[in-house]
């Protein structure tokens, strides 16, 4: 398969843009070169690295990579409660806090937000989803939640993934208001997720480790959220207390360092994706959301 840069839809503008993404080089190397293989199935994949690399990014001398990261990818540092002189590491900078008016909460009752800043696909169902990818690379809900019941439930229902990548804000929240139930974890590798190996092996969502819990709604029924691990991302801390009501926009929880996903799973008819998501997720195109931003309404 040709290695393709990676294109999304800038929605605010319109504009069709080229993601700079950190270890672009690497990424080819490790999943389209036939001699990547070895250390990406040896070594890669592996927690050991990817705790190596937690540790690394939690020291105080980590603290010396913030400045050049922001100024290289042009991170807004006025959203953040803290200044980049404040930060005590890397990571600590990595899960950064913004300030309250900066991600924006779409306040109607029918309106189901983005947990999360980051780039989003949508299918309103598993057929549409296994035809976006590669032919041959099977995803069964069954397989990714190692829960039959909850497979059957959600078969026929629509299917958000929200990719979040490094230079994004990596606290995630909740879409909706509801009961959240506690979180159930899946062990497994730690691929990478961004589009360079998706789309040469969409089973990874599959093989990573993750996680997923139970949103009870009123409107829009009992929405699956699911959180996965990646190649850098040894964790992912939930910050809520379980069996509680929450509201729509209060955090969930985190990532620690790397690019990571969110995925939402929605009971058939119960949710309407806006018309600009599906249409450029059919045309095989991200679309660049925020926390806090509409992405759908209850049916």
């Amino acid at each position: 398969m040709k290695f393709n840069k990676i294109k999304y839809l800038d929605r605010k503008t319109g504009e069709i843009l080229v993601e700079d993404v950190p270890g672009e080089g690497f990424l080819k190397f490790l999943y389209y070169n036939p001699f990547g293989q070895l250390p990406l199935n040896a070594i890669v994949r592996k927690k050991f690295l990817s705790e190596i690399y937690g540790k690394k990014m939690n020291s105080t001398k980590s603290i010396e990579k913030i400045k050049p990261f922001v100024e290289n990818y042009k991170i807004n540092m006025k959203e953040s409660l803290k200044s980049i002189e404040e930060f005590k590491s890397f990571n600590d900078f990595f899960i950064r806090k913004l300030k309250d008016n900066a991600r924006p909460i779409d306040s109607s009752e029918d309106s189901l937000v983005s947990p999360a800043d980051g780039k989003i696909l949508a299918f309103e169902n598993l057929n549409i989803l296994q035809n976006f990818f590669v032919k041959g690379d099977e995803f069964t809900l069954k397989e990714y939640l190692k829960d039959e019941t909850l497979a059957e439930k959600y078969k026929d229902g629509t299917f958000l993934i929200i990719r979040l990548a490094p230079v994004d804000y990596h606290r995630f929240h909740f879409p909706a208001s509801g009961t959240i139930s506690s979180s159930k974890e899946i062990d497994g590798y730690y691929y990478s997720v961004s589009p360079y190996a998706i789309r040469r092996n969409f089973r990874i969502f599959c093989e990573n480790k993750r996680e997923y819990s139970i949103l009870s709604t009123e409107k829009f029924g009992d929405i699956l959220l699911s959180e996965i691990g990646a190649t850098m991302v040894g964790t992912i801390l939930q910050t809520y207390t379980p069996n509680t009501f929450v509201k729509k926009g209060e955090e969930k929880g985190y990532f620690l360092f790397g690019g990571s996903s969110c995925i939402l799973l929605f009971e058939k008819n119960k949710i309407k994706i806006d018309s600009d998501i599906l249409e450029n997720s059919k045309n095989g195109i991200e679309t660049k959301i925020f926390m806090g931003e509409k992405i759908g309404e209850a049916i």
